[in-house]
Protein backbone atom coordinates (compact mmCIF):
# COMPACT_ATOMS: atom_id res chain seq x y z
CA UNK A 1 0.00 0.00 0.00
CA UNK A 2 1.68 3.19 -1.59
CA UNK A 3 0.90 5.44 1.88
CA UNK A 4 2.69 8.46 0.80
CA UNK A 5 0.35 8.84 -2.11
CA UNK A 6 -2.14 10.30 0.68
CA UNK A 7 0.15 13.31 0.89
CA UNK A 8 -0.87 14.02 -2.33
CA UNK A 9 -4.51 13.45 -1.96
CA UNK A 10 -7.27 12.36 -3.44
CA UNK A 11 -6.07 12.47 -7.29
CA UNK A 12 -2.80 10.70 -6.28
CA UNK A 13 -5.08 7.57 -5.12
CA UNK A 14 -7.53 7.11 -8.00
CA UNK A 15 -5.62 7.17 -11.46
CA UNK A 16 -7.46 7.18 -14.84
CA UNK A 17 -8.91 3.91 -15.52
CA UNK A 18 -7.65 1.35 -18.40
CA UNK A 19 -10.41 1.01 -21.14
CA UNK A 20 -12.01 -1.81 -19.01
CA UNK A 21 -13.93 -5.05 -20.54
CA UNK A 22 -17.00 -6.00 -21.04
CA UNK A 23 -19.82 -5.10 -18.22
CA UNK A 24 -21.83 -7.52 -16.27
CA UNK A 25 -25.29 -6.73 -16.33
CA UNK A 26 -27.92 -7.24 -13.74
CA UNK A 27 -29.14 -10.45 -14.66
CA UNK A 28 -25.49 -11.67 -15.80
CA UNK A 29 -24.55 -15.29 -14.55
CA UNK A 30 -20.89 -15.34 -15.67
CA UNK A 31 -18.58 -16.37 -12.80
CA UNK A 32 -15.89 -13.74 -13.58
CA UNK A 33 -16.23 -10.34 -11.92
CA UNK A 34 -18.12 -7.75 -13.61
CA UNK A 35 -16.08 -4.94 -15.15
CA UNK A 36 -17.72 -1.92 -16.91
CA UNK A 37 -17.74 -1.41 -20.46
CA UNK A 38 -16.00 1.23 -22.45
CA UNK A 39 -18.79 3.82 -21.83
CA UNK A 40 -17.87 3.29 -18.09
CA UNK A 41 -21.45 2.52 -17.35
CA UNK A 42 -22.81 0.27 -14.71
CA UNK A 43 -26.22 -1.14 -13.20
CA UNK A 44 -26.81 0.77 -10.21
CA UNK A 45 -28.30 -2.58 -8.64
CA UNK A 46 -24.48 -3.56 -8.61
CA UNK A 47 -23.28 -1.29 -6.98
CA UNK A 48 -22.73 -1.85 -2.99
CA UNK A 49 -21.88 1.26 -0.38
CA UNK A 50 -18.59 0.64 1.24
CA UNK A 51 -18.33 -1.11 4.31
CA UNK A 52 -14.87 1.90 5.45
CA UNK A 53 -17.96 5.09 4.80
CA UNK A 54 -17.51 7.41 7.72
CA UNK A 55 -20.44 9.02 6.96
CA UNK A 56 -23.60 7.33 8.90
CA UNK A 57 -26.09 10.53 8.28
CA UNK A 58 -27.19 11.58 4.97
CA UNK A 59 -29.27 14.38 4.71
CA UNK A 60 -32.73 13.65 2.90
CA UNK A 61 -33.15 17.84 2.20
CA UNK A 62 -29.64 17.30 -0.06
CA UNK A 63 -30.20 13.77 -1.48
CA UNK A 64 -33.32 14.96 -2.47
CA UNK A 65 -31.91 18.14 -3.99
CA UNK A 66 -29.33 15.98 -5.67
CA UNK A 67 -31.78 13.57 -7.68
CA UNK A 68 -33.57 16.76 -8.75
CA UNK A 69 -29.98 17.88 -10.05
CA UNK A 70 -28.92 14.27 -11.45
CA UNK A 71 -32.91 14.04 -13.39
CA UNK A 72 -31.72 17.17 -15.15
CA UNK A 73 -28.22 16.91 -15.85
CA UNK A 74 -26.86 13.38 -14.95
CA UNK A 75 -23.94 12.39 -12.99
CA UNK A 76 -20.91 14.50 -13.81
CA UNK A 77 -18.43 12.85 -11.49
CA UNK A 78 -18.64 9.43 -12.12
CA UNK A 79 -18.92 7.23 -8.77
CA UNK A 80 -15.82 5.16 -7.89
CA UNK A 81 -15.89 1.78 -7.44
CA UNK A 82 -13.81 -1.81 -7.27
CA UNK A 83 -14.68 -5.09 -8.93
CA UNK A 84 -16.01 -7.64 -5.58
CA UNK A 85 -17.05 -10.93 -7.05
CA UNK A 86 -19.15 -10.36 -9.83
CA UNK A 87 -20.41 -7.10 -7.88
CA UNK A 88 -19.23 -3.58 -7.53
CA UNK A 89 -18.03 -2.07 -4.25
CA UNK A 90 -18.14 1.86 -3.82
CA UNK A 91 -14.83 3.71 -2.95
CA UNK A 92 -16.13 6.90 -3.66
CA UNK A 93 -19.66 9.01 -4.50
CA UNK A 94 -22.10 7.17 -2.17
CA UNK A 95 -24.42 10.48 -1.68
CA UNK A 96 -24.38 10.62 -5.79
CA UNK A 97 -25.21 6.61 -5.85
CA UNK A 98 -27.60 7.08 -3.46
CA UNK A 99 -28.94 10.04 -4.98
CA UNK A 100 -29.05 8.31 -8.23
CA UNK A 101 -31.18 5.59 -7.24
CA UNK A 102 -33.28 8.39 -5.78
CA UNK A 103 -33.47 9.93 -9.37
CA UNK A 104 -34.60 6.40 -11.18
CA UNK A 105 -31.08 5.96 -12.99
CA UNK A 106 -30.52 2.42 -13.76
CA UNK A 107 -27.33 2.73 -14.83
CA UNK A 108 -24.37 5.17 -13.84
CA UNK A 109 -20.78 6.30 -14.66
CA UNK A 110 -17.68 4.63 -12.70
CA UNK A 111 -14.40 4.93 -12.81
CA UNK A 112 -12.92 0.57 -12.02
CA UNK A 113 -9.96 0.42 -9.41
CA UNK A 114 -8.47 -3.05 -8.94
CA UNK A 115 -7.45 -2.39 -5.02
CA UNK A 116 -6.89 -4.19 -1.92
CA UNK A 117 -8.65 -3.53 1.48
CA UNK A 118 -6.40 -1.16 2.89
CA UNK A 119 -6.31 0.64 -0.27
CA UNK A 120 -10.00 0.70 -0.11
CA UNK A 121 -10.33 2.58 3.52
CA UNK A 122 -7.71 4.91 2.37
CA UNK A 123 -9.47 6.33 -0.73
CA UNK A 124 -12.88 6.02 1.31
CA UNK A 125 -11.64 8.22 4.50
CA UNK A 126 -9.63 10.66 1.98
CA UNK A 127 -12.33 11.25 0.00
CA UNK A 128 -14.63 11.67 2.65
CA UNK A 129 -12.42 13.99 4.73
CA UNK A 130 -11.29 15.83 2.02
CA UNK A 131 -14.19 16.60 0.81
CA UNK A 132 -14.89 18.24 4.12
CA UNK A 133 -18.96 17.51 4.26
CA UNK A 134 -19.03 15.19 7.40
CA UNK A 135 -20.18 16.18 10.58
CA UNK A 136 -17.71 16.44 13.14
CA UNK A 137 -18.40 13.49 15.08
CA UNK A 138 -17.95 11.37 11.75
CA UNK A 139 -14.53 13.37 10.57
CA UNK A 140 -13.20 12.55 14.31
CA UNK A 141 -13.98 8.21 13.80
CA UNK A 142 -12.54 8.89 10.36
CA UNK A 143 -9.34 10.47 11.93
CA UNK A 144 -9.42 7.64 14.66
CA UNK A 145 -9.95 5.28 12.11
CA UNK A 146 -6.65 6.28 10.52
CA UNK A 147 -4.61 5.98 13.37
CA UNK A 148 -5.52 2.74 14.31
CA UNK A 149 -5.89 0.67 11.15
CA UNK A 150 -2.85 2.32 9.68
CA UNK A 151 -0.82 2.81 13.06
CA UNK A 152 -0.15 6.30 12.37
CA UNK A 153 0.40 9.44 14.58
CA UNK A 154 -1.53 12.49 14.47
CA UNK A 155 1.26 14.07 12.99
CA UNK A 156 1.33 11.74 9.88
CA UNK A 157 -2.28 11.62 9.63
CA UNK A 158 -2.50 15.18 9.24
CA UNK A 159 -0.06 15.39 6.63
CA UNK A 160 -1.70 12.16 4.62
CA UNK A 161 -5.14 13.64 4.40
CA UNK A 162 -4.23 17.83 4.15
CA UNK A 163 -5.28 19.06 7.35
CA UNK A 164 -3.85 20.35 10.20
CA UNK A 165 -1.57 18.39 12.82
CA UNK A 166 -4.31 20.42 15.83
CA UNK A 167 -7.21 20.31 13.46
CA UNK A 168 -6.76 16.47 14.04
CA UNK A 169 -6.24 16.31 17.89
CA UNK A 170 -9.12 18.41 18.56
CA UNK A 171 -11.42 16.16 16.30
CA UNK A 172 -10.31 13.22 17.98
CA UNK A 173 -10.54 14.58 21.44
CA UNK A 174 -14.47 15.03 20.47
CA UNK A 175 -14.74 10.97 20.80
CA UNK A 176 -14.35 11.06 24.92
CA UNK A 177 -17.53 12.92 25.13
CA UNK A 178 -20.71 10.62 26.29
CA UNK A 179 -22.72 9.14 23.23
CA UNK A 180 -25.57 11.35 24.33
CA UNK A 181 -23.23 14.64 23.02
CA UNK A 182 -21.65 13.23 20.28
CA UNK A 183 -25.20 12.54 19.15
CA UNK A 184 -26.10 16.60 19.59
CA UNK A 185 -23.42 17.08 18.17
CA UNK A 186 -24.38 14.92 14.53
CA UNK A 187 -27.40 16.16 15.20
CA UNK A 188 -26.38 19.84 14.38
CA UNK A 189 -28.18 20.73 17.72
CA UNK A 190 -24.09 21.84 19.23
CA UNK A 191 -21.48 22.81 17.74
CA UNK A 192 -17.84 20.71 18.51
CA UNK A 193 -16.90 24.23 20.04
CA UNK A 194 -19.57 23.70 22.63
CA UNK A 195 -18.20 19.76 22.68
CA UNK A 196 -14.91 20.76 23.31
CA UNK A 197 -15.16 23.28 26.05
CA UNK A 198 -17.70 20.40 27.47
CA UNK A 199 -14.09 18.72 27.97
CA UNK A 200 -13.12 20.79 30.62
CA UNK A 201 -15.79 19.76 32.92
CA UNK A 202 -14.93 16.95 35.12
CA UNK A 203 -18.79 15.57 36.67
CA UNK A 204 -20.17 13.69 33.80
CA UNK A 205 -23.70 14.54 35.11
CA UNK A 206 -23.25 18.35 35.20
CA UNK A 207 -21.76 18.14 31.74
CA UNK A 208 -24.68 16.08 30.21
CA UNK A 209 -27.05 18.64 31.83
CA UNK A 210 -25.18 21.89 30.71
CA UNK A 211 -25.04 20.15 26.91
CA UNK A 212 -28.59 19.73 27.46
CA UNK A 213 -28.75 23.54 27.51
CA UNK A 214 -26.25 24.12 24.91
CA UNK A 215 -28.19 22.47 22.38
CA UNK A 216 -31.36 24.53 23.77
CA UNK A 217 -29.05 27.48 22.85
CA UNK A 218 -29.07 28.39 26.81
CA UNK A 219 -24.94 28.31 26.75
CA UNK A 220 -22.76 29.72 24.56
CA UNK A 221 -18.81 28.14 24.43
CA UNK A 222 -17.34 30.83 26.17
CA UNK A 223 -20.00 30.22 29.08
CA UNK A 224 -19.02 27.02 29.25
CA UNK A 225 -15.53 27.44 29.20
CA UNK A 226 -16.23 30.05 32.20
CA UNK A 227 -18.05 28.10 34.18
CA UNK A 228 -15.56 24.72 33.70
CA UNK A 229 -12.86 26.83 34.58
CA UNK A 230 -14.82 28.19 37.87
CA UNK A 231 -15.54 24.89 38.82
CA UNK A 232 -11.80 23.71 38.33
CA UNK A 233 -10.89 26.67 40.61
CA UNK A 234 -13.25 25.86 43.82
CA UNK A 235 -11.62 24.60 46.84
CA UNK A 236 -11.96 21.00 47.51
CA UNK A 237 -15.17 20.08 49.53
CA UNK A 238 -13.86 18.06 52.46
CA UNK A 239 -14.69 14.29 52.50
CA UNK A 240 -17.93 13.43 52.92
CA UNK A 241 -19.16 9.66 54.25
CA UNK A 242 -20.28 7.40 51.66
CA UNK A 243 -23.66 7.33 51.01
CA UNK A 244 -26.02 4.16 51.26
CA UNK A 245 -26.59 2.80 47.84
CA UNK A 246 -30.55 4.49 48.64
CA UNK A 247 -29.59 7.70 49.11
CA UNK A 248 -26.81 7.46 45.86
CA UNK A 249 -30.02 6.36 43.85
CA UNK A 250 -32.17 9.67 44.97
CA UNK A 251 -29.18 11.86 44.52
CA UNK A 252 -29.14 10.59 41.11
CA UNK A 253 -33.05 10.98 40.05
CA UNK A 254 -32.69 14.37 41.16
CA UNK A 255 -29.65 15.00 38.80
CA UNK A 256 -31.87 13.82 36.08
CA UNK A 257 -34.99 15.76 37.12
CA UNK A 258 -33.82 18.85 37.24
CA UNK A 259 -30.98 18.84 35.11
CA UNK A 260 -27.56 20.18 37.26
CA UNK A 261 -25.31 18.74 39.89
CA UNK A 262 -26.95 18.04 43.22
CA UNK A 263 -24.60 17.10 46.57
CA UNK A 264 -26.13 15.47 50.05
CA UNK A 265 -24.43 16.44 53.30
CA UNK A 266 -25.29 14.01 55.88
CA UNK A 267 -25.80 15.53 59.71
CA UNK A 268 -23.63 15.07 62.33
CA UNK A 269 -23.33 16.07 66.08
CA UNK A 270 -21.95 19.50 65.45
CA UNK A 271 -23.91 21.24 62.25
CA UNK A 272 -27.05 19.81 60.27
CA UNK A 273 -27.11 18.13 56.91
CA UNK A 274 -27.48 19.86 53.58
CA UNK A 275 -29.47 19.46 50.03
CA UNK A 276 -26.77 21.17 47.52
CA UNK A 277 -28.64 22.44 44.35
CA UNK A 278 -25.85 24.02 41.73
CA UNK A 279 -26.95 26.58 39.01
CA UNK A 280 -25.41 28.44 36.64
CA UNK A 281 -27.72 31.79 35.57
CA UNK A 282 -30.41 33.60 36.86
CA UNK A 283 -32.81 31.90 33.68
CA UNK A 284 -31.59 28.19 35.40
CA UNK A 285 -32.57 29.45 38.71
CA UNK A 286 -35.92 30.29 37.11
CA UNK A 287 -36.75 26.63 35.75
CA UNK A 288 -35.43 25.01 39.09
CA UNK A 289 -37.91 27.29 41.36
CA UNK A 290 -40.75 26.45 39.17
CA UNK A 291 -40.01 22.53 39.22
CA UNK A 292 -39.32 22.36 43.05
CA UNK A 293 -42.69 24.43 43.73
CA UNK A 294 -45.15 22.75 41.34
Amino acid sequence: MARNALGRGLGALIREAEPPPPVASAGATAAAPARAPSTNQVDVDLIDPSPYQPRTRFREEGLTELAQSIQSTGIVQPLVVRPVGSRFQLLAGERRWRAAQRAGLSRVPVVVREVGDEAALEITLVENIQREDLNPVEEARAFERFMNDFHLTQEEVAGRTGKDRATVANSVRLLRLEKPILELIEDGRMSAGHGRALLGVADVNVRLALAKRASRGGLTVRQIERLASRRNRAPASPAQPVLDANARSAIEQLQRTLGTRVTLRTPTKTRPGQLQIEYYDEEQLAGLYDRLTQ
